[in-house]
C-alpha cells in the first residue's frame, strides 16, 4: 500500500513538500543549525522515513547542502525528543510507544475541550470571533471542494484545532496543544487515508466552529468532545493500525 508518507528513494530523501515545510534559506532570523533541525524534525515528524530508517549523517549533510556538525546536533536533538534512537551506531526512526501515546490522546482531549469550557464557566471570557470566522471560511472551502485523502491532512486537521483553541485567548493551553499533536501526528496521519474519513473531519470542524462562533458553547463543547473524545479504546485500536501500517511501510522501503 502506497500512503505518501514518505520519499521513497534510498529511505531518506530530503525533498519538501507542502507551504509548511521549513527551508534551509529560511530567513534571516533562523541559523542554520536551527533550519537543518527544523528540516529533519519535520521530514521525521511527517512521516517521510518509515520506522528503522538509519539517518546516516554524511547523506543528510550531503542533501542539505551542509557540514555533517549541524545534522549530528539535529539528531542529537531529535533523540532527546524520542523522535529517533542510536542503534549500531547510527541513528534511526523510532516506532511510537503505544503506551506513552494513550497519556498523550489523554491530555489531548483535556487541552482540547479547555478552550471551550473556560468560556462557559466565565462568561467575560469570548472567543475571538475573527480567527474563528477565518478558520470557518477555510473549511467551507474544503467542504466545497473537499481534498483527496491524503496523511498529510493532519497539519490542516491541527491547524483548525489549534485556531479554536487559540481563539479561546489562553495562549498557554494552546502551546501545549500545538505540541501533543506534534507528538502524535505520526500515528494520527493515518486516520486521513479515506474520502469518508476526510468529509466527516470537514463536517464535524465546521459545525464545532459554527457553534462556538454563535455562542452555543454547550452544543459546541459536546461536539467537539464528540470529535476528540472517542472512547480511548477505539483510539488506541486506530494507534495500534497506524503502527501495524507503518511496521508494513518500513519493511517495503
Amino acid at each position: 500500500m502506497n500512503t505518501g508518507l514518505y520519499t521513497a528513494e534510498d529511505s531518506g530523501g530530503l525533498e519538501e513538500s507542502g507551504p509548511h515545510s521549513p527551508t534551509l534559506a529560511g530567513g534571516r532570523t533562523r541559523s542554520r543549525r536551527e533550519a537543518v533541525y527544523g528540516r529533519l524534525r519535520h521530514q521525521v515528524m511527517s512521516g517521510h522515513f518509515p520506522p528503522w530508517t538509519r539517518l546516516a549523517e554524511e547523506r543528510m549533510a550531503r542533501r542539505l547542502g551542509v557540514s555533517r556538525t549541524p545534522v549530528r546536533e539535529a539528531l542529537t536533538r531529535l533523540e532527546v525528543e524520542g523522535l529517533v534512537e542510536r542503534r549500531d551506531g547510527s541513528f534511526v526512526v523510532t516506532v511510537p510507544n503505544l503506551a506513552e501515546l494513550r497519556d498523550l490522546y489523554e491530555l489531548r482531549v483535556v487541552l482540547e475541550l479547555r478552550g471551550v469550557a473556560r468560556a462557559i464557566e466565565a462568561p467575560a471570557v469570548t472567543h475571538d470571533r475573527a480567527v474563528l470566522e477565518a478558520e470557518l471560511r477555510r473549511w467551507y472551502v474544503f467542504r466545497d471542494a473537499p481534498p483527496a485523502p491524503d496523511p498529510q491532512f493532519v497539519v490542516r486537521d491541527e491547524e483548525f484545532h489549534h485556531a479554536l483553541s487559540r481563539a479561546s485567548g489562553n495562549p498557554a493551553v494552546t502551546d501545549a496543544l500545538v505540541g501533543v499533536n506534534q507528538k502524535i501526528r505520526r500515528v494520527r496521519m493515518y486516520d486521513f487515508l479515506t474520502a469518508d474519513r476526510i468529509q466527516t473531519t470537514i463536517d464535524e470542524h465546521i459545525q464545532i466552529m459554527e457553534f462556538v462562533r454563535d455562542g452555543e458553547l454547550d452544543r459546541g463543547y459536546r461536539a467537539l468532545h464528540a470529535h476528540v473524545g472517542e472512547s480511548l479504546e477505539v483510539v488506541m485500536e486506530r494507534a495500534r493500525d497506524a503502527l501495524t501500517q507503518m511496521t508494513l511501510n518500513a519493511g517495503t522501503a
